[in-house]
């Protein structure tokens, strides 16, 4: 027995049909042409040409949902894959722009730059992709964590190695469609140009952004990389260049403007930032909680309604949000068939992420649960230590960071506080805990005595309203492990709305998610595209280049 919707819009149809008849060309051109019928539309050629697939695993039945473009009696326009991306001049180096940072924002802010001829310079304080390979295995095996070279810091950004989700709402920013075209064109896999929620995998990602690198130096940018933003170099209330040190030693860079594309992990930049201009930043809403982890196959029973379903389905995504007492916490950077990973990015800390390979085939699935926080709720210590610097923006900072430091009291090394779901639920602490991907090691913890309490008791009303939506989510098998802060900066730096330009800092245009601007791989990616754009735009008028 098949069962199947089908929903028309203009020019396209969204099919439903079981998992086994994904690749029934036969039918889905059936019921293609039957709905067509329906509308009234005579045509003599109907081309199909097949746009998204997503998971529908709601009421009890896992269906699929396959988009289609439609072109009655028309040819379709030549197809848009990962060769079909923006020509990227040789810069000749009269007009350069400073990237701080060779994450999303940064490189596609540097290819953007290279559309129009302009040499972008990305500093950035960590390694290459292959040494920033055995800095984080340092982490897990040896306890060791590189302030520069980890999880968060380095070639690519933090998403690097967190999976490399593609997946965005920010449809407003640009087009979303070519960000993947870039990927794909890069090596990522053309699957991405298709799927619902796209990832690239953390096992694929960093030779993609090895070969965006390659493209950026062929056409005449520069990397430097292990080199740490310490200052900007400012006059007349504009930056002109900035300082970056290298193995001890400073160096200072000049160029026309500075991309400050960092990402949310450095508090250093913040507070350079408060330094030179304390109005460019504000305090914003932020998040933390903790990951949890489950056995892959009890979620996919969970979500599929089917023991063996992820055998054609793959591992099964989940994405929970509730209200209590009138703060968001929701489930953020879902894991599926993935690992629980330590991104601190200082020894002083301890920070847990989740990451997947391509294949999303590890015996785990895990995500972050965590609590809205707002600059209200920022205890008054924190905006008493805010008030002393002279920026009371970094309240949040400063409670982020106390945070960290707290989990790290409750670990050992790199080895994270741990406890049962149930255990936390019943206030009690875990007497054992259950198999865990999380390679650097657990240590047994009761989290109600230690998470503050504003996060712990939304947590501990949040679980059961969970657990209401996806029967089984409470369960022994269930792990916590904490502390989850990285979700977003509790930091924005100012800019202006129109021209992305920092208000109280001229020539610099804060991108990505460390400016608090953007959440993710592709808005940031957008991100530094728009701000670079505005670059080239200003610069150029004021020398009167159209």
């Amino acid at each position: 027995m098949r069962f199947f919707i089908i929903q028309i819009m203009i020019k396209s149809l969204s099919v439903t049909v079981l998992p086994n008849d994904e690749h029934n060309e036969k039918l889905i051109r059936s019921l293609l042409e039957k709905e067509v019928k329906k509308s009234g539309i005579h045509y003599k050629k109907m081309t199909s040409i097949f746009e998204k697939k997503s998971i529908d695993a709601r009421r009890g039945q896992v269906k699929l949902h396959l988009r289609y473009r439609l072109y009655l009696d028309e040819e379709p326009p030549a197809l848009r894959g990962a060769d079909d991306v923006p020509e990227w001049k040789v810069a000749d180096g009269k007009e350069s722009v400073l990237i701080v940072g060779a994450g999303p924002a940064g490189l596609f802010g540097a290819l953007k730059l290279l559309e129009y001829g302009v040499k972008p310079i990305i500093i950035e304080r960590g390694a290459d992709t292959a040494q920033r390979k055995k800095d984080i295995a340092l982490i897990s095996t040896q306890g060791l964590v590189n302030e520069d070279s980890n999880y968060c810091f380095g070639e690519g950004g933090a998403g690097t190695f967190s999976d490399g989700k593609l997946y965005t709402r920010s449809n407003k920013r640009g087009d979303i469609s070519q960000i993947l075209r870039i990927f794909a064109h890069f090596g990522a896999d053309p699957k991405i140009l298709t799927d619902a929620h796209p990832h690239i995998g953390t096992d694929r990602l960093p030779q993609v952004i090895n070969n965006m690198r390659a493209k950026i130096i062929e056409c005449g940018g520069e990397f430097y990389f292990n080199h740490r933003c310490t200052e900007l170099i400012v006059k007349d209330g504009a930056v002109k260049g900035l300082v970056a040190i290298n193995h001890g030693e400073e160096k200072k860079f000049y160029a026309d403007a500075v991309l400050l594309a960092t990402g949310h992990s450095a508090p250093d930049i913040y507070r350079m930032i408060a330094r030179a201009a304390p109005s460019a930043l504000e305090a914003k809403t932020f998040a933390a909680g903790v990951r949890v982890e489950h056995p892959r196959e009890l979620i996919d029973s969970i979500q599929f309604h089917a023991k063996g379903a992820e055998k054609d389905l793959g591992a099964a995504e989940y994405r929970l949000t509730t209200q209590v007492d009138d703060r968001g916490v929701y489930s953020f950077c879902m894991c599926p068939g993935g690992f629980v990973v330590p991104s601190s990015s200082s020894p002083d800390e301890i920070v847990v992420n989740g990451m997947s390979a391509a294949k999303r085939n590890s015996r785990w699935s895990n995500a972050a649960i965590v609590v809205e926080i707002r600059p209200e709720d920022i205890p008054a210590e924190y905006k008493e230590m805010a008030e002393k610097e002279g920026c009371p923006a970094l309240a949040g900072l400063f409670f982020r960071t106390a945070m960290e430091a707290e989990a790290k009291a409750h670990g050992k090394g790199q080895s994270a506080p741990a406890q049962r779901l149930t255990d936390f639920l019943a206030n009690r602490p875990s007497e054992s805990l259950p198999k865990s991907s999380y390679t650097a090691g657990l240590c047994p913890s009761n989290l109600n005595t230690w998470l503050a309490p504003h996060i712990c008791s939304r947590l501990q009303k949040a679980f059961p309203a969970f657990n209401n939506l996806m029967r089984g989510y409470i369960c022994e098998e269930a792990l916590m492990i904490a502390i989850e802060t990285r979700t977003s900066t509790p930091v924005r730096i100012c800019r202006d709305k129109e021209s992305l330009e920092c208000p109280a800092l001229k020539n610099l245009y804060p991108a990505g998610e460390g400016s608090g601007y953007a959440g993710g791989i592709v808005s940031s990616a957008m991100d530094g595209e728009n701000s670079c754009k505005q670059i080239v735009q200003k610069n150029r008028a004021k020398i009167n280049i159209r």
